[in-house]
């Protein structure tokens, strides 16, 4: 898991949809029954020189009719100084009931942000994540995100993989906890998943069936209407409140290979091997100076002298988040780490399993696990968020368990 270079649209998965009402030539008259033109809006990544879809539009997507500002939560970070692994309990986080508004930044750099909210059943404001994708993991609960494109289904287990710049909004139809991802640039398959032209190859651990799109349009109707914008100045990440002329969810059809789209983790298909396998392995999506493993329930290393869990390691490169959803995870038995539980260890810390953890794995043939691991090659720093629910006994576990 090298840090991520060049362009970084390189390695894009280009998976053609189309959807709705599109006509035969791009770039010509498209109208309604009554002869009204449609208005065609270009979607693009890397200005037109990477993956990209057409929308067709009732009214004028750019027609605002308000600009104000959006005072956005807390995005303060505080570094990780002096340097220490780190537990946070997001089950013990007080969040807002809004999936957007009531983020609380856990850990954060430059090229991402990671939060955490737990929503109520009441639909969150209207949204454009202006600076990266956002992969949003649902730890639990169900619902829609409603987005320009259409609606996309999500339940537990998903990711849920959102282009820079979608107007969408979440509508959970029960309480959900999002474990949300926001990039400063696009998300991905790793490219060596992928053919030269972009379809998924038979060593990938999952494939085209496993990604759900939007498959009818979803057409909205209303004037000044609402959309909170985070983006960037010269000042950093700030918001922007802008107020359309007529509801931007409005488009009839479109096609292309820009979308948002859910992969549930059930569908990926761990890689095992006779020893322990390494972290990229476990490898789901990558993004600029990121990447997004998955660790599931799986056989283990069948040499017979395999030692299952993990062997301790040094990020020489990286920091490595762990989010820790269901199961019983061997390796962090006795150190405090639960459900719910972020675990941070940056590169500077040898880390690894506590040490009486070793000696009770071996013979296992099956863990029993599941979480979610970001590794940056960046150093994180503490959100406001993380800063409100860290176990300050964790960095001195593995002394108190020497095994």
């Amino acid at each position: 898991m090298r840090p991520i270079s060049g362009r970084t649209g390189e390695g894009a998965m280009a998976y053609y949809r189309s959807v709705g009402d599109v006509p035969p030539t791009r770039h010509t008259q498209h109208r309604d029954p009554e002869g009204r033109l449609y208005r065609e809006e270009l979607m693009g990544e890397e200005g037109f020189s990477s993956d990209s879809s057409l929308l067709y539009h009732r009214g004028v997507p750019s027609a605002i009719v308000a600009s104000e500002v959006w005072e956005l939560p807390d995005q303060s970070r505080t570094p990780n100084h002096p340097l220490a692994p780190r537990h946070l309990r997001l089950h013990d986080l007080e969040t807002g009931p809004d999936a957007v508004t009531g983020r609380r930044v856990v850990l954060a750099n430059h090229d991402v942000r990671i939060s955490y909210v737990v929503t109520g059943t009441g639909p969150s404001a209207y949204y454009r994540d202006a600076i990266g994708d956002e992969c949003v993991f649902v730890e639990s609960g169900a619902g829609v995100v409603e987005t320009v494109f259409g609606a996309v289904p999500y339940r537990a287990g998903d990711f849920v993989v959102i282009p820079r710049a979608t107007t969408h909004r979440w509508v959970p139809s029960e309480p959900s906890r999002l474990y949300a991802t926001e990039a400063s640039s696009h998300v991905a398959p790793p490219k060596r998943y992928l053919s030269k032209y972009g379809q998924l190859l038979e060593h990938a651990p999952y494939c085209e069936r496993d990604l759900h799109g939007p498959t009818e349009p979803l057409l909205q109707e209303g004037s000044d209407v609402e959309v909170l914008v985070k983006h960037r100045t010269s000042a950093g990440i700030v918001g922007t409140r802008m107020v359309y002329a007529t509801h931007p969810l409005d488009v009839v059809g479109w096609d292309g290979c820009l979308y948002p789209y859910t992969l549930n983790i059930d569908d990926y298909m761990p890689i095992t091997g006779k020893v322990h396998q390494p972290p990229p392995v476990h490898q789901v999506f990558e993004g600029w100076n990121f990447v997004i493993c998955a660790f599931l329930p799986r056989k283990v290393d069948y040499h017979p002298l395999a030692v299952p869990v993990p062997y301790y390691h040094s990020n020489v490169d990286s920091d490595e988040v762990m989010f820790y959803v269901a199961g019983d995870y061997e390796a962090r038995k006795g150190s405090g780490i639960g459900l719910g539980s972020i675990s941070l260890h940056p590169g500077g810390h040898a880390h690894g399993p506590q040490p009486s953890a070793i000696e009770a794995s071996l013979g296992a043939e099956r863990f029993e696990e599941t979480a979610v691991m970001v590794d940056t090659f960046a150093p994180l720093e503490l959100g406001e968020g993380g800063l409100g629910v860290e176990d300050p006994s964790y960095a001195t576990s593995w002394a108190r368990d020497r095994g």
